[in-house]
């Protein structure tokens, strides 16, 4: 079990095991489109913010997570969808609403990566990257 097949895994497990263990931040090696879904973890207020930090070529991004009282973590559930081995494709009719729009779903569409609002919002489906709550 690589991070090398599924990049997009790798972030949301390293998300979660940071935030189960209250870590005040996490590194990961960067990319756009990893770039893109923490974007909208933090425009959604599920991580506090990220920074970019670039070596020789290769970036690092640093994601600050958020914490509510008692360092309770916002972020509780993130779950991989589509995966490499099996891709999910949803229509802008079958993007998922999680607990009452609280969660959010993020999906990869022609017009780049958004929030399954914004998605359902435009009438665009795609590929139904992960869910979020």
């Amino acid at each position: 079990m690589g991070s090398h097949n599924d990049p997009i895994a790798d972030l949301l497990t390293r998300l979660r095991n940071a935030s189960e263990a209250r870590h005040r931040y996490v590194d990961i090696d960067w990319s756009r489109m990893k770039e893109a879904i923490v974007k909208i973890l933090k425009n959604k207020g599920f991580v506090a913010h990220y920074l970019i930090k670039e070596e020789k070529k290769k970036g690092t991004m640093r994601i600050f997570l958020k914490y509510a009282a008692e360092r309770e973590p916002i972020l509780r559930k993130l779950e991989r969808i589509s995966k490499p081995g099996l891709r999910r494709y949803v229509s802008h009719q079958e993007i998922p609403r999680i607990m009452g729009d609280l969660g959010i779903a993020v999906l990869s569409t022609s017009s780049g990566v958004m929030d399954g609002q914004s998605a359902r919002k435009q009438k665009l489906g795609g590929e139904l990257l992960c869910l979020a709550w």
